[in-house]
């Protein structure tokens, strides 16, 4: 149940990064921060809930489907065009 928990939370916290992203330059610094400013963050989730190195792959594909969220919620709110 950790592991789930963990995810989920992984995938929360960067979904507003993700929404952030989607309007920047690609390459650019913010753009650089929106994508690594999270990444602490989900290594001290991590250490927290005393999880292995297995369940790397699971945070990775939680990390980038959040970012990929906000990115498609910043253009389905008007923001950016499709």
């Amino acid at each position: 149940m950790i592991p789930l928990i963990v995810a989920l939370s992984v995938l929360a916290l960067n979904v507003p990064f993700g929404y952030w992203r989607a309007g920047l330059r690609k390459r650019s610094l913010p753009w650089f921060l929106a994508i690594h400013l999270p990444v602490p963050a989900v290594v001290g989730l991590r250490f927290a809930a005393d999880l292995d190195w297995t369940f790397i792959p699971v945070s990775v594909v939680s990390f980038f489907t959040g970012q990929w969220l906000g990115e498609r919620w910043g253009h389905r709110r008007g923001r950016l065009p499709p």
